[in-house]
């Protein structure tokens, strides 16, 4: 897990994973809750309104928003394969395991450190090569040990070309190779968990499917932000209208579907228009089975001027 260099793991309790939502080090996995939120001077606009109707929901939720929340069913984690204390997966598992939830586990394949990543093309040879094995063996052994359900989400995004992940540099052939190494490295130890090949929904995005034998399930990606729907498509998108571009892309592959990260901002009426609808059942998306909310501000700056939305569903009451 080192790749040849020293880390320092740092240990911290549930109650000291967070400050001001962002993770205190590389070696933990980011979405862990610290303690109940009270919501103390703050006001709820965003949250997903969640109907008889409506597909499962989860959410990636490190601040504790839906901490006793009984409609969320999923619990979403980021962590690195590399410098990630993976002893801290337990208490996530004891969170969701109390909640009655499932884990959705990304794994990112880099240090959260950037002064530790490697380049685009050493991460690639690395992983086909073998190098990587180890990382992906370990953070798997670790997975089957919990008692949760888990869903593994490897290497996300790889369609989009944003500069945010190395990985996305990638032609289709040499992601499909690595993905298809990856996830079969991780059966060798974690023969329970289900996979999930998760594109951010961009076209051209079917020549990265790496097959219908390594993956369970497929993710996308669905934001919406009012000004940048304004200037780029001509006016306000709905949560339906977001999704399809890359759902009739992936509905070829026979899989269930799931929004893995969703987020929302705008004025007040944009704003119930999705939470309104973004859990719904569509007639015309069969296979969308849930959407896991992105419960935090942005983490990777859109194309200017539009900066880094805050999906939160939660904001700061201002006197």
């Amino acid at each position: 897990m080192t790749n040849n260099k020293t880390r320092t793991a740092i240990a911290v309790s549930l109650t000291t994973l967070f400050l001001a939502g962002t993770v205190l080090a590389a070696s933990i996995p980011r979405g862990i809750p610290a303690k109940a939120t009270t919501h103390r001077g703050q006001v709820a606009d965003k949250r997903p309104i969640i109907g008889a109707g409506s597909v499962i929901f989860g959410a990636y939720d490190p601040h504790g928003d839906f901490i006793d929340d009984a409609n969320s069913k999923i619990e979403h984690l980021f962590l690195p394969w590399e410098d990630v204390d993976l002893s801290s997966l337990s208490a996530a598992d004891e969170y969701a395991l109390q909640r009655g939830r499932k884990l959705l586990i990304t794994v990112e394949p880099w240090s959260w450190s950037v002064d530790w990543r490697s380049t685009s093309e050493e991460l690639l040879q690395g992983i086909l090569s073998g190098r990587y094995d180890r990382n992906m063996a370990t953070v798997c052994s670790a997975a089957a040990a919990l008692k949760s359900p888990v869903t593994i989400r490897w290497a996300q995004e790889m369609d989009e070309t944003d500069n945010q992940f190395t990985w996305s540099h990638w032609s289709p052939a040499n992601y499909v190779a690595a993905y298809r190494r990856i996830v079969n490295v991780c059966r060798e130890h974690n023969k329970s968990a289900n996979y999930m090949w998760s594109p951010k929904g961009n076209p051209g995005l079917a020549a990265f499917y790496p097959g219908d034998d390594v993956v369970d399930i497929i993710g996308l990606s669905v934001f919406g932000l009012q000004k940048y729907d304004r200037d780029n498509f001509g006016g306000e998108r709905t949560f339906a209208q977001a999704l399809a571009p890359g759902y009739r892309q992936v509905e070829r592959f026979e899989k269930p579907v799931v929004v893995a990260e969703l987020g929302y901002e705008g004025d007040s009426a944009y704003v119930h228009d999705w939470a309104e609808n973004a859990a719904k059942r569509y007639p015309e998306f069969p296979k969308l089975t849930a959407v896991v909310y992105f419960n935090d501000k942005e983490v990777y700056p859109w194309p200017k001027p539009y900066g880094l939305p805050n999906w939160r569903v939660v904001s700061e009451v201002t006197n």
